[in-house]
């Protein structure tokens, strides 16, 4: 016995030592990022530093800063009922409980037994003469088995960690799912508000061209303009009607859609027919650090945990390559009657420890290895887009904003040139010194500005919140 420890213990010295290097180091993917947001440059002595997630921070409820009562209500409406959000919170359950199927497999297994049996063996089987008489016989048996696999080489430690960082993965998702829920509900609200400002400044128009094909049919009739004039002012009310029509469309469209996000049939849902107010009341959002982005964003945080999970099962599938330890043991009570099993005389026990190990797969370890190294590889890829995207997304934002901000200070300005324009184009042309088409062309040019100064509006509130969504909801 001395001569085999002495035989067996370099070799389990060996196998340990390859034991502590089944799940290789996860080292921080290299990514090329900026140490401040080109848009928005730091100030200087500002230091970049090394992200941790952070998705278990509170986001705060950004929406607040927008100011607009019904859109809070709407967003809680939506967190309660929506689906997808009600399907990535099930994710979240499912992946909790595979972790803890998967943390159960590393305790002691305890189970119980009871049962009854009947056979006749044969006599040869027994030793006896063939053809000599054997009665059959009844046996019941009762016993408590335990088992347990000793982790010698913690295959069962990585994929416990490998499950907890995919539950941990999946409550990231459930919190990207829940910033987008928020972000569209906001959004589709003020293309709604956006659609509803429209739609009233086109009925202004409708009602201008109204009035004008009223003038005109008066003047007309007592032979102060022709038939030509009449005609246009027609050709205008119908054309601002047919506008009109089309931006009931886009609002029906846009209520819908907000239907959807609440959880609701659209036909059983109506929105508020509030006019989205002046862009002047949207809250200015920092943009802060690129560090704090890559703590903030959920998705980001998701990437990290994939990373981590597939790290992890690498150690999965090189323990597979080494021995497993398993320990059994059983113990109760059998005999040929029922009452008497608990009787301590029909007491039976049983240990055991059984070690195995692969000697020839056909490469199928080797194999396994290389599938779970190539999944790691994607996952640090993924990671990498992620990182790269959400800087995208935080740029695109913040240039929107300020090239937004530089169109709407133009069309301000346009729309009060347009106003003066077409007011004395009316005075002109009620004192005969101007033509009809001049008046209408100076209407015309005033109801295009200052449609476009409400979808530049609607498009200022909705590149805001994308901004805030791109930094991972919130920015205190």
């Amino acid at each position: 016995m001395n001569k085999l420890t002495k035989r067996l213990s370099p070799l389990l010295a060996a196998l340990l030592l390859a034991a502590c290097s089944t799940v290789p180091e996860l080292k921080a993917p290299q990514v090329d990022v900026p140490q401040a947001f080109k848009e928005v440059q730091a100030p200087d002595g500002t230091q970049w530093k090394p992200a941790q997630p952070a998705e278990a921070q509170a986001r705060g409820q950004w929406w607040l800063a927008f100011d607009d009562s019904i859109l809070t209500g709407l967003i809680d409406e939506a967190t309660r009922a929506n689906a997808s959000l009600a399907m990535a919170a099930a994710r979240v359950k499912q992946a909790r409980a595979i972790a803890g199927i998967t943390d159960a497999s590393r305790s002691v297994q305890l189970g119980a037994g009871l049962g009854a049996q009947r056979g006749r063996a044969s006599a040869v089987s027994l030793g006896l003469p063939e053809g000599t008489p054997v009665a059959a016989a009844t046996s019941y048996q009762a016993a408590l088995t335990a088992s347990y696999e000793v982790d010698l080489f913690g295959r069962l430690a990585a994929g416990s960690s490998a499950a907890q960082a995919d539950a941990q993965a999946s409550e990231a998702t459930y919190k990207s799912v829940l910033l987008a829920l928020q972000a569209d509900v906001a959004q589709t609200w003020f293309r709604l508000r956006a659609a509803n400002a429209e739609l009233e400044t086109l009925n202004r128009t409708v009602d201008l061209r109204a009035q004008s094909v009223k003038v005109n049919q008066s003047r007309y009739d007592n032979g102060d303009i022709g038939e030509f004039d009449l005609a246009r002012a027609k050709t205008e009310l119908a054309t601002a009607k047919a506008e009109a029509i089309g931006v009931q469309r886009k609002r029906t469209q846009n209520e819908h859609a907000l239907a959807v996000l609440l959880g609701k049939p659209a036909s059983s849902f109506t929105a508020d027919d509030k006019p989205l107010a002046d862009a002047a009341q949207l809250p200015a959002i920092p943009a802060g650090l690129p560090s704090k982005l890559l703590e903030r964003r959920p998705d980001i945080t998701a990437a990290q945990r994939a990373m981590t999970a597939s790290n992890a099962r690498i150690g999965v599938a090189k323990s597979a390559m080494f021995p497993a330890l398993a320990l059994t043991g059983s113990g109760g009570g059998e005999s040929a009657s029922l009452s008497d099993v608990f009787k301590w005389s029909s007491r039976s026990w049983v240990l055991g420890a059984l070690m195995s190990m692969p000697i020839l797969d056909g490469g199928r370890n080797k194999a396994n290895i290389a599938r779970s190294e190539a999944v790691l590889e994607e996952s640090v890829a993924s990671y990498r887009q992620s990182v790269l995207v959400a800087f995208a997304e935080v740029e695109d934002n913040l240039a929107g904003l300020r090239i937004l901000a530089g169109q709407a200070e133009q069309i301000d300005a346009a729309v009060v040139s347009a106003r003066r324009s077409a007011d004395l184009a009316q005075k002109l042309y009620d004192a005969g010194r101007s033509s009809y088409l001049d008046l209408l062309d100076a209407q015309r040019n005033l109801s295009a500005i200052e449609r476009n100064a409400v979808l530049l509006r609607g498009d200022r509130a909705v590149t805001t919140v994308a901004l805030i969504r791109s930094l991972g909801g919130g920015w205190e």
